[in-house]
């Protein structure tokens, strides 16, 4: 169950958070966040180092994410019940925003 508070600072989502968590909706580590944002976003975002392991580190701490195993130095993520229950509402707000854009007066 998503508490009062994450819901307040994550909802709306930037961005990065968005596609971080949608991203971990399979296992990746850092390099391959960054690879697979790039890719679906055809180059629009490109996120860095810094970006990309604050971010995992805030979502971590939140528990939104969690580490499913470490390779080496790698650390392997994924996206926990909560993230992906914060991750339903913000593509339903995105979606909810997309139809009003839709209506004409």
């Amino acid at each position: 169950m998503i508490n009062a508070e994450l819901k307040k600072i994550y909802c709306p989502m930037t961005e990065t958070a968005f596609y971080i968590l949608l991203s971990l909706q399979v296992e990746r580590h850092g390099y391959s966040i960054m690879q697979h944002v790039e890719d679906i976003t055809d180059g629009r975002i490109s996120l860095g180092p810094g970006t990309l392991y604050g971010t995992l580190s805030k979502m971590k701490n939140d528990e939104l994410i969690e580490i499913v195993k470490q390779q080496g130095k790698r650390k392997i993520y994924r996206t926990t019940d909560i993230g992906m229950q914060l991750l339903h509402i913000e593509k339903e707000r995105i979606a909810e925003l997309y139809k009003n854009s839709e209506r004409t007066e």
